[in-house]
């Protein structure tokens, strides 16, 4: 206990140091005028995040703060990526878990699935992993991580042997199952989304600029003769280093187990009326996330319906349809909401703006034309931009890095006269991997706000992860890429 309470005094110290350090040594006119001064709050954050010197939301409104103060940008300019729709995406979706939850629809769901996928703590895992790297084939990696979140967390609650409240307070067996289950549901969120091009929003953006650039489509099914191969090896491989590696659980089956969950779903009773409620307005939320595009295409003709907008009204309905006719009383009420991830959101918020201080300082832009420089196409190239990419994708929005880094990688394979997919999607699926930080990716920051993983659990895991990520992807645009696209 001391170790943590000395490691997060020195955190605190050390962010605001290596602050006024980085601003002073570096020129101020370092790749742009005010580029020092952004890596400075960067690294600021970066230590307070990591030694969880203060809450961590709290180290997310620094560049609120610092950026208009410091002339990197204007308040209202700074204060924009903390409305950014995704915010509103997350909220929405935290709106119907919370009525899963109240309304133990989750639970109701979690028995069911465990009776599925068996007891042991390796089978749980990997009937999560399965299932959420399907669904996130088809529908938003956030939706995803949104939906399976409350039902991992009851699978934790249910197969506990101990009242605490904090997983890292569990006996250590425990410890490692919750720890491994929460991070498999983010990660395979992320990772089943490479398996096509609606996928995930990077591999979108990526085929409409290869359109724009090149007037090219690209196939679908060409798309998954690459990406569900490469999906399917990231997620085995993630599962492995979980399971066998980082956070081994040895947990088997409970005898007695399948009797105590055949009980438990006896004294749930038959399935109420709030739950079929709250189920129909869940159901048809994950309808319009997986079908949003026929509707605009053939209902609206054009993009009215989104991720967001849709999970705004789930999470509107939960508080406005009526459990009765007769009560006036509703799914969800406001002080539901005291249990709501309030912090999250704003912990993305922070992740969003310092993201845009890179790039309106011109920092992504430079480190990409530094890679573009280099003038021989040979596999150190590749495997130079996709390690570059998956840094990098730490630390900013990964639809902002696929919008800035691919067209310089094009213009990189325009010099070259080879076909740009050969180097954009590699890089392109590289931008969907970033294990490290909860604002690397949002499913990362859904199974964060769970407030079960400590940022250090998320880091260790995430170094680990990101080199066999990295080494997957790179084997992959020498073999996959090259036999569809060459």
């Amino acid at each position: 206990m001391n170790i943590v309470k000395s490691g997060r005094q020195i955190g605190f110290y050390l962010g605001p140091l290596l602050f006024v350090i980085l601003w002073i040594t570096l020129p101020d006119t370092f790749v742009s005028p005010g580029a020092n001064k952004v890596i400075a709050v960067a690294a600021w954050m970066i230590t307070w995040w990591v030694a969880e010197a203060v809450p961590i939301p709290i180290t997310s409104f620094l560049p609120l703060i610092l950026f208009p103060l410091l002339g990197v940008m204007s308040m209202r300019e700074s204060a924009a990526p903390y409305a950014n729709p995704i915010i509103f995406l997350f909220l929405g979706g935290f709106m119907i878990a919370l009525a899963l939850e109240k309304h133990r629809l989750h639970e109701r769901i979690a028995l069911n699935l465990i009776r599925i996928t068996g007891t042991s703590g390796n089978g749980i895992i990997l009937g999560f992993m399965l299932a959420t790297g399907f669904i996130s084939m088809w529908i938003s990696n956030t939706a995803t991580a949104m939906m399976m979140l409350p039902i991992a967390l009851s699978v934790i609650k249910l197969l506990k042997s101990s009242d605490e409240d904090k997983v890292h307070e569990l006996p250590k067996r425990e410890r490692n199952f919750a720890m491994g289950l929460l991070l498999m549901v983010g990660y395979a969120a992320t990772l089943g989304g490479l398996s096509t091009i609606i996928g995930t929003p990077p591999n979108v953006v990526f085929a409409g600029l290869l359109d724009e650039f090149y007037h090219q489509k690209l196939d679908f099914g060409k798309w998954m003769l690459v990406g569900v191969p490469v999906a399917a090896l990231l997620l085995l491989s993630t599962h492995l280093i979980i399971t066998r590696i980082l956070f081994p659980n040895h947990l088997a089956k409970i005898e007695g187990s399948d009797d105590l969950i055949r009980n438990k779903l006896r004294d749930l009773g038959k399935i109420s009326s709030q739950e079929k409620l709250v189920l129909t307005i869940f159901g048809l939320t994950s309808f319009f996330w997986i079908f949003q595009q026929a509707w605009n295409t053939l209902v609206f003709k054009e993009d009215l319906l989104n991720d967001t907008n849709i999970a705004m009204t789930g999470g509107i309905l939960m508080f406005v349809v009526p459990v009765g006719v007769r009560k006036f009383e509703f799914l969800l009420s406001w002080k539901d909401t005291v249990r709501l991830q309030w912090g999250i959101l704003f912990l993305f918020g922070g992740g969003l703006c310092l993201a845009e201080g890179l790039e309106h300082t011109g920092i992504i832009q430079t480190v990409g034309h530094w890679i573009a420089g280099q003038s021989k196409m040979n596999m150190w190239l590749i495997l130079a931009l996709i390690v570059a990419t998956v840094l990098l994708s730490e630390f900013m929005s990964n639809v902002a890095l696929v919008q800035i880094f691919v067209p310089v990688i094009f213009g990189i394979a325009d010099g070259m006269q080879i076909n740009p997919i050969l180097l954009a999607m590699p890089v392109t699926l590289a931008a969907s991997i970033g294990f490290m930080f909860p604002i690397a990716t949002p499913p990362n920051a859904i199974v964060f706000s769970s407030g079960h993983i400590r940022m250090k659990d998320m880091v260790t895991a995430g170094i680990l992860l990101d080199i066999v990520s990295i080494l997957i992807c790179f084997m992959a645009s020498l073999t996959l890429v090259k036999w569809v696209y060459g």
